[in-house]
C-alpha cells in the first residue's frame, strides 16, 4: 500500500512514457491531493484501503483509476463521459484503459522507475490509420457474385444477436460548474439547456458564497 504522495509519484511514472497532456490547460496533467479527494467524492476513485496513523493508504486499483482517467482526459473526454464509462469498472477494464507498466503496479514497497522526461512524442511518425475492408460477396446458387447488400444484412443480423447495449450506470454523481470555484453535485447527468438554467439561478448564491469568503475565483 501507499501515502498519497507515493501514489502521485506512481501516476507520473505511468504517465511520463506516453502521455502527452491534457488537451484543456485548466486540467491538472498530474492529480493533487484535491483532485483525487474530488475524483473519490463523485466515485470516479475508491475510498482509500485504510489509514495508518493519519496517513491514508492506497494500493494499485486506485491507481488504475486515476492513471485511466487523466488519459481518457488527454482524449478529450469530459468527467461525466469518464464516469459513464470507468465509474465502478473493473479491474480488466481499468487495466486495459490506463496501460500502466508492471514494474510501477508492484506493491512490494520498490520505488517506481525513475522519470526520464516526457518523449518528443510529436517527432514519431503517427501509426498507420486501421482500414475495415468489406468482406467479399458470397456466391449465390448458380455461382454468380451475390450482391453486396447480402454482406450488410448479414452485419445487421450479427449486430442483432448481441442485444441492446446495457444502460449507462444511474447513479453516478455529476458535478456542474457554476463558476468561482463552486460545483453543484447532481445525482444524474443534464443537458446543456439544463446547465444554462441552474447557473443563471445560482447566481444568487454565488453572490452570497463570494461576500463570506466561500469562493476561490476558479472557472474549473
Amino acid at each position: 500500500m501507499w501515502t498519497m504522495e507515493q501514489l502521485v509519484e506512481r501516476v507520473s511514472a505511468a504517465l511520463a512514457a506516453e502521455y502527452p497532456g491534457a488537451p484543456n490547460g485548466r486540467v491538472r496533467e498530474v492529480p493533487d491531493r484535491r483532485s483525487i479527494r474530488w475524483y473519490t467524492t463523485i466515485g470516479l476513485v475508491d475510498r482509500p484501503l485504510g489509514t495508518r496513523g493519519r496517513t491514508v493508504l492506497y494500493g494499485p486499483r486506485h491507481l488504475l483509476q486515476l492513471v485511466a482517467i487523466k488519459r481518457r482526459q488527454a482524449a478529450g473526454m469530459t468527467l461525466a463521459e469518464i464516469q459513464a464509462e470507468l465509474a465502478g469498472a473493473s479491474e480488466e477494464t481499468l487495466a486495459a484503459v490506463a496501460r500502466v507498466p508492471d514494474q510501477v503496479l508492484r506493491t512490494d514497497g520498490s520505488p517506481p522507475p525513475a522519470h526520464r522526461g516526457r518523449p518528443d512524442f510529436w517527432k514519431a511518425s503517427p501509426a498507420a490509420p486501421v482500414r475495415i475492408l468489406p468482406a467479399e460477396p458470397a456466391p449465390d446458387e448458380n455461382g454468380d457474385a451475390a450482391p453486396a447488400g447480402v454482406t450488410r444484412r448479414e452485419l445487421a443480423a450479427a449486430v442483432e444477436t448481441l442485444g441492446a447495449p446495457p444502460p449507462l450506470l444511474q447513479a453516478l454523481i455529476t458535478g456542474v460548474p457554476l463558476g468561482e470555484g463552486v460545483i453543484l453535485l447532481l445525482p444524474r447527468h443534464t443537458t446543456d439547456l439544463d446547465r444554462d438554467e441552474i447557473a443563471a439561478a445560482a447566481r444568487p448564491l454565488l453572490h452570497l458564497l463570494a461576500a463570506r469568503g466561500l469562493t476561490d475565483g476558479r472557472t474549473s
